[in-house]
């Protein structure tokens, strides 16, 4: 019950101001301000929720620890992008032709906060944690990138593929990055700032969307399985490999830190074998 009631939460406000932010179609301050509304709004809802069904503190979103989680998050997804973007132009699928646009960068930085935030909050914060309660890391963490993934099934240029690439590099990716911190503004900034990179820095599309330029006048042209075509990087291979990395590497930090969650009826077996 209390998943359904903390889901019911999120989805209506992240519904509401997500609503809010595409109504001002791109005005770059009316963005900014309504998407970092909608993002402050968002955690707030899921602080309170919580708080009532769990009858806990959300330390997963605690403000004093969100400071350097936000920035550790926001230096990972730059880099891993970073690394993408290179890659793509040294095989010729990316180029800099000049500067873009500050406006189109700004709007694009409260669409993507509103966006990381709200998403994380959905299948992280709710589906993950929660199911991982019961089913235990691994398979909420399959569970949760395939729901993931599906969900960008419906976007503009989407296919199976990319379908399946945001399965991997960034359901299963995020859901470990959570597993290792035990913190959501890890995650969040991890996400918020490989969305911003490819659109508000290097004028990408971003997971098929239309969006206004960014702050490089960038042009991707090639191979789709090197550039990921008309969806945008997210289905590039390099975009799937580096994701694929990333998720190792966590998933072995929350395993070094026993941080992985065993399934509730192995755990019991588990302890019965032991006493």
């Amino acid at each position: 019950m209390r998943f359904l009631k903390q889901l019911a939460v999120v989805v209506l406000v992240s519904f509401a101001g997500g609503a809010a932010v595409q109504a001002v179609t791109w005005n770059a301050p009316l963005t900014l301000i309504l998407g970092v509304a909608a993002a402050v709004l968002a955690l707030a809802a899921y602080a309170w929720v919580v708080r009532k069904t769990e009858h806990r503190e959300p330390v997963e979103v605690a403000r004093k620890t969100a400071p350097a989680a936000l920035g550790r998050g926001v230096l990972i997804g730059l880099a891993m992008f970073l690394a993408v973007i290179v890659n793509i132009a040294f095989l010729g699928g990316y180029e800099i032709r000049g500067w873009g646009s500050l406006s189109g960068a700004i709007a694009i930085f409260g669409f993507m906060a509103a966006a990381a935030v709200t998403e994380e909050l959905m299948f992280r914060g709710v589906l993950f944690r929660i199911v991982e309660e019961r089913l235990g890391t691994w398979i909420s963490l399959g569970l949760s990138g395939v729901l993931f993934g599906l969900a960008h099934y419906f976007n503009p240029n989407a296919t199976l593929w990319s379908s399946f690439a945001i399965a991997v590099e960034a359901g299963f990716m995020l859901a470990a990055v959570y597993a290792a911190t035990r913190n959501l503004w890890v995650p969040i900034g991890v996400h918020f700032a490989w969305n911003f990179a490819q659109g508000g820095i290097f004028s990408t599309s971003v997971s098929g969307q239309d969006a206004p330029q960014g702050l490089l006048d960038g042009v991707t042209s090639g191979s789709a399985i090197v550039t990921g075509g008309g969806f945008g990087p997210e289905a590039s291979v390099y975009s799937l490999l580096t994701g694929l990395v990333v998720t190792v590497v966590f998933l072995w930090l929350a395993k070094r830190r026993g941080n992985l969650v065993p399934r509730r009826g192995r755990a019991a077996s588990a302890a019965t074998l032991g006493a």
